[in-house]
Parts: C-alpha cells; sequence; structure tokens
C-alpha cells in the first residue's frame, strides 16, 4: 500500500525529508564557498565607508570562518522547511476524492505557484535564525572592521558588560527584520520562477525530475531576475548591518538618501546580479544533483 504524501516525506531512509536535509546542506556550502569572494566586493561596494576604505581588493575570503560553520545548517533548514510547507500545502489542496481542488490547467498552475511562493517564505524565516547571525559577523569581516570573524563575534561578546545579554543577543540579530523583508521577496520571485521552468521542462521530456544542468540554468535566470529586483533592499540591509550604532530601516532610508541619493540603493547591483545568478546555478544545481542521486540510491 502506497503511503500518504505526508508519511512519505518524514519517513526514514532517504526519505524526502532527509534528502532535502543533506542536499541543501551540500548546496549550501558549495555556493557560498565558491561565490565568497565576489558576495565580499559587494558588501564592500554597499559600505558607507567607501570600497576602498573597507578594504578593496585586499584579504576578499575576510570572514569567510563564519561562512563555514553556518552555510550548511541554514541551507539544510531552508530546504527542509521549504520541502515540507510545500509538501502540506500540496496535501490541504486535495480533497477526499484525491483530485487537486480548482478549475483548469491555470488554476492549477497558480496555486502551484502560490504554493512555491509560500514555501520559500517559510523556508526563509527559518533559514535567517541561522543566517542572520552568520551574516552579521561575516559583514563586519567583510568589511574591515574586525580582521576575522573569530574577532568579530569576540568583539560582540565582549560588550556584554555594556549592553548585557539581551543586548548582545539583538547585536547578533540586526537586520533580522530587514533580511526577511529581503529574503522573502526575494524567494518569492525566485522559487515560482525555478519551479516553474522546471514543471514545463518536465512536461517537455516526460521525465519526473529533470537534471542537475538543466536545474542549475533554471535556477541562474530566476536568481538574476530576484537579485535586480531586490538589490534597495539588500543595500539597506548591508548598511543596517555595518551601522555602528542599531537604528530604524526608514531613518536608515532617509540618511542613505540624504548623504547618497537614490541612485546608493542600486550600489553593487553589478556584482549581486553576477554573484547571485551564478549562486543560484551552483545552489539550485547542486542540490538537484545530490537530490536526485539520493533517489537513485533508494
Amino acid at each position: 500500500m502506497s503511503s500518504s504524501p505526508s508519511s512519505s516525506f518524514y519517513s526514514s531512509n532517504l526519505s524526502p525529508f532527509t534528502r532535502a536535509l543533506l542536499a541543501g546542506a551540500l548546496a549550501g556550502t558549495t555556493v557560498d564557498l565558491s561565490l565568497y569572494p565576489i558576495d565580499t566586493l559587494k558588501t564592500r561596494l554597499q559600505s558607507s565607508t567607501g570600497f576602498a576604505a573597507s578594504g578593496g581588493f585586499r584579504g576578499i575570503y575576510a570572514g569567510v570562518g563564519s561562512v563555514l560553520i553556518g552555510s550548511a545548517p541554514g541551507a539544510a533548514l531552508f530546504f527542509v522547511t521549504y520541502e515540507g510547507f510545500k509538501s502540506q500545502l500540496q496535501i490541504l489542496r486535495q480533497p477526499s476524492n484525491g483530485h487537486i481542488a480548482g478549475g483548469g490547467d491555470e488554476v492549477r498552475g497558480l496555486s502551484k505557484s502560490v504554493d512555491h511562493m509560500l514555501a520559500a517564505s517559510a523556508g526563509e524565516i527559518a533559514a535567517c535564525a541561522v543566517r542572520v547571525p552568520t551574516e552579521v559577523i561575516k559583514q563586519r569581516a567583510q568589511a574591515a572592521q574586525q580582521p576575522s570573524s573569530i574577532a568579530v563575534l569576540r568583539f560582540i561578546l565582549a560588550r556584554r558588560s555594556d549592553i548585557g545579554v539581551v543586548g548582545v543577543w539583538r547585536e547578533m540579530y540586526r537586520g533580522w527584520g530587514i533580511t526577511i523583508m529581503r529574503e522573502v521577496p526575494f524567494t518569492a520571485i525566485q522559487f515560482p520562477l525555478w519551479e516553474g521552468m522546471k514543471i514545463w521542462r518536465r512536461r517537455q521530456i516526460a521525465q519526473t525530475e529533470v537534471s542537475a544542468l538543466e536545474s542549475g540554468a533554471f535556477g541562474s535566470v530566476a536568481g538574476a531576475v530576484a537579485a535586480a529586483l531586490t538589490t534597495p533592499l539588500d543595500v539597506l540591509k548591508t548598511r543596517l548591518m555595518l551601522a555602528q550604532k542599531r537604528q530604524s530601516a526608514a531613518s536608515m532610508v532617509v540618511e542613505i538618501w540624504k548623504t547618497s541619493g537614490p541612485r546608493a540603493f542600486l550600489s553593487g547591483i553589478g556584482p549581486r546580479i553576477m554573484w547571485i545568478s551564478a549562486g543560484g546555478a551552483i545552489f539550485l544545481g547542486t542540490y538537484q544533483w545530490a537530490y536526485n542521486s539520493m533517489v537513485d540510491i533508494t
């Protein structure tokens, strides 16, 4: 007897849950390490102190230690949440007769896109529990505020006597709100595009899954589009995380507008598109390769 989608997702022995966990961890580590220099240059371009003062082309692997620790759990948490949430939404859309609720192909296609948006948003919110502290430490090291990731962490922890444990916690999660504001729109654009292109390709080749190469190509296109549209939010997030004192997103928007002008909100758009386009190919291509490989094992 076949199992339900819910029991299948959470079963053991390389279930979809396990595959999402392992494939996500591998994909996250691979993409973050391979494209780290471009990410460093993008952060320095967006820094309020300027590119040269933030380190220029020197030490482009500054802060990589935090990525080594945070990439795998962050990406794994994202994909476990994404696949699980998507599976549950599909179950909720199935009436008792086993057919997907809704009208024609257009209605079902729209429902799938909404499911992918919601699942990706839930995944990003979950992943930010790991990603935000990693980003805070990484970007301060990249911007040459401290010489290394461990030095940034020690500096923040040393402030406990001044700002207390709660203050240290808030410092580690500085930019949480704006990170969510950036990541949710980004994934709400990227993942429906990626999933939509995969569905289109599967129909063309009459297969249940696309290849890793095809997934990577679709991920690159989807990532480039999402990166361009969310660059202003990325600039705002970077400035908030690098600021010497905590301030609201609204006050930072006003400050950037007054001191740097509206063009500052597109700072680093070139490296960001290049980085995320390449990252989308590596991230989603690696994920698909690992996921497909583990399906073959079972």
